[in-house]
């Protein structure tokens, strides 16, 4: 029987215990082996950030170079000025600026559209458009 089994198996009978629900072979230096596995990948790890870290200084750097030759400014600085600037306008006046208000909401002039009664009006009979337009 044993001999059908290592057939089937390939000859990986070492396995076969571990399926069925044998004891594993441990390894002495197993504790060992793990903890420095364990410290080259944090090490590694520490590797690959301090490279990202120096990649993302020099690539600071040249936007710094490019900012300063074409006197841009970075998003966050553009950000606060615009804000300063619309507290300031903001300050004595007691209405929000016309800046603020987002684009279709209210102070527009609608005067090509119709107001509700003209549209009310259209479905009403004759003799009613004419009492209401009086």
């Amino acid at each position: 029987m044993d001999f059908v089994m290592k057939q089937a198996l390939g000859g990986a009978t070492k396995d076969m215990g571990k399926m069925l629900g044998g004891e594993e072979e441990k390894d002495p230096d197993a504790a060992k082996k793990e903890e420095e596995r364990q410290e080259a990948l944090r090490q590694q790890e520490d590797e690959r950030k301090a490279k990202h870290a120096r990649m993302q200084s020099d690539r600071e750097k040249v936007r710094q170079t490019i900012r300063d030759k074409y006197g841009l400014k970075k998003k966050e600085e553009k950000e606060a000025e615009e804000k300063a600037a619309m507290e300031q306008a903001c300050e004595g006046s007691l209405t929000r600026p016309k800046k603020a208000i987002p684009a279709g909401c209210g102070d527009e002039d609608d005067d090509d559209e119709e107001s509700i009664l003209d549209t009310v009006l259209k479905f009403l009979p004759g003799p009613l458009q004419d009492m209401f337009k009086k």
